[in-house]
């Protein structure tokens, strides 16, 4: 199975359900469960985060892997609506996985407050060993959306990427989880000559900002942006 289409819908075979059932699994209408089995639209965090509730492989729809939890045993899945967790074999669907929480980078944009004073959008599970295998701490690993295009070539409007909290030096350089002025932003950061840092926008159509060894006290690091979850184009 090649796109996120085809394996939204190999999962929800393999799962026994009827497009009926699993649009009201995830809280989307029949007609929305179709465009996203024909590929015409994707599947939101928010309807990825409820399917994972009733034992939908999350990991394999968004990458082609099979998530560590699944496929050992037959799956036992609860009626929709039930109100008992999903197993695999005898073990919770939930065995092997680390809850990441979602964030709205738009949303969550105000006066510099710590994501955690933030609304959750939603949460999605991840297979703990893969997040591992990156050189990540489930535990410092935070969802952000990503608004706007200035980071178009790299992260597009409507993506979501995978940040980690603990990674704040800008050595080596890479793309950055910022606060700047109280305002979120994800940019790619440079150190220049002098201790400044340059801001850059991936979208040739942005300027460059350079930030001041004196403005540093108005610039944070939020994390560094190591994962992208968007859609197949």
């Amino acid at each position: 199975m090649n796109t996120i289409a085809e394996r939204l819908r190999e999962e929800r075979l393999r799962l026994e359900l009827s497009q009926t059932e699993l649009a009201a699994a995830g809280g989307v209408g029949k007609t929305t469960q179709i465009n996203y089995e024909k590929g015409a639209r994707n599947p939101d965090s928010a309807y990825l985060s409820a399917l994972a509730g009733i034992g939908l492989d999350v990991q394999y729809v968004l990458t082609g892997l099979r998530s560590t939890t699944f496929g050992q045993g037959e799956a036992q899945i609860p009626s929709v609506g039930g109100s008992h967790p999903a197993t695999m074999g005898k073990h919770s669907w939930s065995e092997g996985l680390s809850a990441v929480a979602m964030y709205d980078i738009e949303a969550a944009a105000g006066d510099g407050r710590s994501l955690e004073q933030e609304e959750v959008e939603s949460t999605l599970y991840f297979p703990t060993e893969q997040l591992s295998a990156q050189g990540l701490d489930p535990a410092q690993v935070v969802g952000i959306k990503v608004r706007g295009d200035s980071m178009d070539g790299t992260l597009a409007d409507g993506d979501w990427v995978l940040v980690d909290r603990s990674s704040r030096d800008p050595k080596p350089e890479g793309v950055f989880l910022l606060l700047v002025h109280g305002e979120r932003r994800i940019k790619r950061v440079q150190r220049v000559a002098g201790g400044a840092w340059l801001l850059i926008s991936d979208n040739p159509r942005y300027e460059k900002e350079l930030i001041k060894p004196e403005d540093m006290k108005d610039v944070k690091i939020l994390g560094r942006c190591e994962i992208r979850i968007g859609k197949v184009l």
